[in-house]
């Protein structure tokens, strides 16, 4: 997960707030809306997403251009094959923000592939190459875990793919796997560009797997696995797709998870949504954890030496994949 960056809609209706400086928690309002419908809850196995993520931290920093990021390619591409019908990889080369040339690949597997009615579920699975967030200075160059920032998304995904290989679902789904999401210019490097940050997302949206690619919605997962996370209403949310924000929402707390799932609206945010919204024109959402505690208004440990395993907990897994594989059976 990039810095809070500057993401200007020039909108008579709304202005989604700059976050590159501190982080507000102010609410902009909330949805009082009640759930007209309760759901059954869908099976998920929080602890074999946690073995997910835990298979994901141990190849190292998944950063763009070394081993541990083409062993955990290969990892997740034949993990996935397991279970869904169809298993696309998408290589691509980015430039980052100084310049590097980056050897990134973008992930996707799909379920019930000729489907017309889909949905699109996605998460980051590389590691921020640089600690720029770390309380100690001397960690700022130091490849980080992530097992929140990435690989609790990612761990959720692979179990919901798991469980739709064991009970189909009606509709088309497609999980996507960003690569290059966290390779944005450090805090203090004084980089003065756009964009630098959600590499793959950017990439896939302008060259989707198949061509003219539609969907429903998008759920973008990040930062989904720390202890007592609580995810709000962030603004481009809530401008792009607020619908589909409320539809999950009332879900999670359909299904008793409501302290996870807080329809306080909170700052926008830069992340991979903006571009699948932007150049995709799927409305896509963003859980993602809030914490006004912290200067960021992230997880404690965000870009940090600190964003281990053991900042994982199984109930958030539980909460945010049950959620979501609940919506996803839900669609007719």
């Amino acid at each position: 997960m990039r810095p809070l960056l500057a993401l200007l809609l020039i909108i008579t209706i709304a202005t989604i707030t700059s976050c590159k400086s501190k982080h507000s928690s102010s609410s902009e309002g909330a949805v009082t809306d009640k759930p007209k419908e309760s759901f059954k809850a869908a099976d998920f196995n929080a602890d074999t997403a946690y073995c997910f993520v835990n298979e994901q931290v141990k190849f190292g920093p998944r950063v763009p251009n070394t081993k541990a990021q083409a062993k955990c390619a290969a990892w997740l591409e034949s993990t996935l094959k397991k279970y869904a019908a169809q298993v696309t990889v998408q290589p691509f080369t980015a430039k980052a923000f100084d310049g590097t040339v980056l050897s990134c690949k973008n992930i996707i597997a799909s379920f019930n592939p000729k489907c017309a009615n889909r949905v699109l579920l996605c998460s980051h699975w590389d590691s921020r190459p640089f600690a720029d967030n770390d309380p100690d200075s001397t960690q700022h160059k130091t490849p980080i875990d992530a097992a929140n920032d990435g690989a609790s998304g990612v761990g959720i995904l692979l179990e919901i793919a798991r469980q739709l290989k064991i009970q189909p679902c009606s509709i088309g789904v497609d999980i996507l796997l960003v690569d290059g999401e966290d390779y944005g210019a450090p805090q203090n490097a004084g980089y003065k560009g756009t964009d630098d940050w959600a590499l793959g997302s950017q990439y896939w949206a302008r060259n989707p797997h198949i061509n003219g690619y539609i969907a429903r919605y998008g759920i973008l997962l990040d930062m989904v696995g720390a202890e007592d996370a609580v995810f709000t209403h962030e603004a481009t949310t809530m401008y792009y797709a607020p619908d589909v924000a409320q539809k999950i929402w009332a879900i999670g707390s359909s299904i008793g998870y409501s302290n996870y799932f807080s329809t306080e609206r909170t700052n926008g945010i830069t992340d991979d949504h903006v571009y699948i919204n932007q150049f995709r024109k799927v409305p896509t959402i963003d859980i993602i954890q809030h914490d006004p505690s912290t200067r960021s208004g992230f997880y404690k440990y965000w870009h940090t030496v600190n964003d281990k395993m053991a900042g994982i907990s199984k109930p958030t897994l539980m909460a945010v994949g049950q959620t979501i594989l609940t919506a996803v059976r839900s669609e007719k």
